[in-house]
């Protein structure tokens, strides 16, 4: 019988949500997923995410960590519960054996070896199955996830950091540093956030960018490392290539490009894909997002540089936008955030609604989210 001292079920599915994040970057190509177990009397018993490389599933952690707890109690889970055999048993069937009473869904899961499949192997096992609670919530934080399988393609984030009028160098390229001490912190743990993150051979020659986590604690969170290389002029001599073999680094080049750069490059831990190329002989971005889906990547973030940013934009393949504003003006001969779009009205600019917006010390920190997404 429930108390007063009953946790709600918001409240339990928000700890739910939650606790989902924190797969968030490291669980690819599984989804980021939460549950929590609430016993008869209605208290918490157990709680779980997926875990590094997507297993265990969050429902078996909260299980386990439930105990003997399980009987007759409710299990709010963020994304519907598997009911296929892979390389662990279905949730669903744990569910079902654990003697859970009511299963709880944020949303459902959209990949053809479940859609549907999990509720309905706990319907028809007597489990009373809700599914709604939560569900925009849960569908943002499991658009990685859901764009893989609804759209063949990760997620795609835009980071820019800029000054007020939308530069990120000045002329001569200087860029350190725009934005300030917490707006990096804040930028390092985004990466945490992403399975991989992608910049241009021009941000990569001019830079050399280690492109991991400098957060203590989150080094292993450090994202997958991608290039744009059509002609394949990365060196032997960048830290990008000579750490390849500890810190996986993927280059995607145009088809033909020099086989023998590319065996260098390969030699050195690098795994490359030649892809098919667009209309400016560069690599055809759609094909190589396609690709990076079937490879199992869900969150894609883009850092640099403007090029690469026009290029996603102009195709329509930016989903958010994270962006770091300083409070100061560069001018119009300091290197743009975004490279030309090839506009001719305002109204055929992509459009984004601003979902977050907060200090970042001097700085601002905010989130878009494109039109429709």
């Amino acid at each position: 019988m429930r108390t007063s001292n009953s946790i709600s079920d918001r409240a339990a599915m928000a700890q739910a949500l939650a606790l989902g994040r924190r797969g968030l970057g490291r669980v690819w190509p599984n989804p980021a997923v939460g549950c929590v177990i609430i016993d008869a009397e209605g208290h918490l018993a157990g709680r779980g995410w997926t875990q590094p490389g997507g297993r265990p599933h969050a429902e078996t952690v909260a299980l386990g960590r439930a105990g003997d707890r399980t009987s007759g109690g409710t299990a709010f889970v963020t994304l519907e519960p598997c009911s296929h055999h892979g390389q662990t048993p279905p949730c669903a069937e744990a569910l079902i054996a654990s003697g859970i009473a009511r299963v709880v869904v944020a949303t459902a899961d959209p990949d053809d070896r479940v859609s549907g499949r999990g509720l309905e192997m706990l319907r028809a096992a007597g489990v009373a199955v809700e599914l709604g609670l939560g569900e925009a919530e849960a569908r943002f934080d499991q658009a990685g996830f859901l764009s893989k399988i609804e759209q063949g393609r990760p997620l795609i984030a835009l980071k820019t950091a800029m000054s007020l009028d939308g530069r990120i160098a000045a002329s001569n390229g200087d860029s350190k540093w725009i934005t300030g001490p917490e707006s990096r912190r804040r930028g390092h743990l985004l990466r945490a956030e992403y399975d991989a993150i992608l910049v241009g051979v021009g941000t990569a020659l001019a830079d050399d960018p280690w492109l991991d986590c400098r957060v203590v604690g989150l080094e292993s969170a450090s994202p997958l490392r991608i290039v744009l290389d059509s002609a394949l002029r990365l060196g032997p001599d960048l830290d990008l290539v000579q750490n390849a073999a500890t810190r996986p680094t993927w280059v995607f080049c145009a088809e033909g490009a020099d086989s023998s750069r590319h065996l260098a490059l390969e030699a050195a831990g690098v795994r490359v894909f030649p892809t098919a190329v667009d209309g400016e002989g560069r690599v055809d971005l759609e094909v190589a997002m396609e690709r990076l889906a079937q490879e199992g990547v869900t969150r894609l973030l883009i850092e640099g540089g403007g090029m690469v940013a026009a290029g996603m934009l102009r195709r329509d393949l930016v989903d958010r936008i994270h962006g770091f504003r300083a409070p100061m003006v560069i001018g119009a001969d300091g290197v743009a955030a975004i490279g030309p779009l090839g506009l001719e009205r305002v109204g055929d600019s992509p459009r984004f609604i601003r979902r977050m917006i907060a200090a970042a010390d001097d700085d601002l920190s905010e989130l878009y989210v494109r039109v429709g997404r």
